[in-house]
């Protein structure tokens, strides 16, 4: 087994098949059973995907003509990646990756003299993909713009954030137990994390763990989830005998969250259009020891579902592009396409829509995204406003995020945080 070539595969279904990283990888490392391995292939994947428009840029340059091959042209880049980006030792980098290429005699002979070459280039090449607006930031054009034209002065620190690792965020269950405690159980198994001082649930490890390490996960003590998404539950300020509304729940980390800060509510019915990612919704209620109604129903068709009861408080997660969260899913920047924006916008219009027509009067609704857009985001909600007669906007009091037009934004990085939008309406 060539760690390398399943790398490569798992990549060429990103690339050729359009999958996304996560079903590549659950696919493509079914058969390797040593965590190291598994560890190895997906740092490899993950930095791949992450440099792609850089790696790609580079290999062009090596190259008299492209590679036809998807997975030997994965299998170049892979070769690329470890001698930029890994502590590999270069000529093992370069032999193993040329022996996984050893069923194609013709594959072989060109991965080892493009590997080659680069270590006798890597300067001028390094140098070269530094001029070029998309090599240089990996990105495409596309993405490159509309995140210039949205934020023009935070754009290259959004662009950097994009294409770091990020930390690894919990989130402590405070019905059972406090923050402080718990980051005593981490210490105790030598585990340091640091609270984050505006969220009261979120701790931010200082090293990635696997979650079987954490102290009581099991048991539902700890949740992993990112600060920013940790703050929809507060925002929504869910009272004892609520009913609550989460609309596209899956999968679920705000959902049992609102659980966890308020256990005592009339009813949660959680929503979502995908069966089998409401399953991981049911997952994480089992786990948190906590209840609710799960509903397989389109947002966009809540006359199939709904039982007309008013709801006191909704949460709308709405579909997005997710440029946010680009750090912890590089490959939405291989897999996204402009016009994906267009579409999603149309949808959360929608969803916006035939969504609100079920809060009670005096409500409240929290429009939620991960993306960093204000066409997703602000002009979103501009423009429901607008529509909306018994629609007031409420304004977000805090330490956290910029001010927009309408609602709050988080770019992606600021204050370790994955990038987020939120916007809070009230009925009257």
């Amino acid at each position: 087994m060539n760690t390398r070539l399943i790398a490569a595969r798992v990549i060429s279904r990103v690339l050729q098949e359009g999958q996304s990283l996560t079903v590549a990888l659950d696919n493509g490392m079914l058969s390797v059973e040593s965590p190291k391995d598994k560890a190895f292939i997906q740092a490899v994947c993950y930095g791949v995907c992450r440099y792609f428009y850089r790696l790609d840029f580079i290999l062009n340059e090596l190259l008299d003509k492209p590679i036809k091959d998807t997975e030997i042209k994965a299998l170049a880049l892979v070769g690329l990646y470890q001698l930029n980006y890994m502590r590999v030792k270069q000529h093992a980098a370069v032999s193993e990756t040329v022996l996984a290429a050893k069923k194609k005699p013709w594959a072989k002979a060109l991965i080892n003299a493009l590997l080659r070459s680069y270590l006798r280039q890597q300067h001028e090449l390094e140098q070269k993909a530094d001029t070029s607006p998309t090599a240089s930031v990996s990105h495409p054009k596309w993405l490159l713009k509309l995140i210039e034209q949205d934020w023009p002065e935070q754009a290259l620190q959004i662009l950097q954030e994009n294409n770091q690792q990020p930390p690894m965020v919990l989130r402590v269950n405070l019905a059972v137990n406090t923050r402080d405690k718990y980051l005593q159980a981490l210490s105790d198994k030598e585990l340091d994390a640091e609270a984050v001082s505006f969220c009261d649930s979120s701790l931010v490890l200082n090293k990635p763990v696997p979650v079987e390490l954490l102290p009581g996960f099991a048991q539902g003590h700890v949740s992993v989830q990112d600060t920013a998404a940790q703050l929809a539950a507060g925002l929504l300020d869910v009272q004892i005998g609520h009913r609550v509304l989460d609309v596209c729940a899956a999968p679920g980390g705000k959902t049992v969250h609102i659980l966890e800060r308020q256990p005592h509510l009339k009813e949660l019915v959680a929503v979502d259009i995908d069966a089998a990612r409401l399953a991981r919704v049911q997952e994480n209620l089992q786990r948190l020891n906590v209840s609710a109604q799960l509903v397989v129903g389109d947002a966009t068709q809540p006359a199939d579902w709904w039982d007309g009861q008013l709801f006191d408080r909704i949460l709308l997660d709405a579909p997005c592009s997710a440029l946010g969260v680009i750090r912890r899913h590089p490959d939405i920047k291989i897999l996204r396409k402009p016009d994906d924006i267009v579409a999603l916008q149309a949808l959360q219009k929608t969803i916006l829509a035939t969504t609100w027509p079920l809060l009670a009067p005096s409500g409240l609704l929290l429009y939620a995204t991960c993306s960093i857009l204000k066409q997703e985001n602000e002009q979103q909600i501009e423009a429901f406003l607008a529509m909306h007669d018994d629609a007031v906007e409420l304004p977000i009091d805090a330490k956290w995020g910029v001010v927009g037009q309408r609602g709050r934004q988080i770019l992606t990085g600021t204050l370790a945080m994955d990038g987020f939008y939120y916007a809070l309406i009230k009925k009257v």
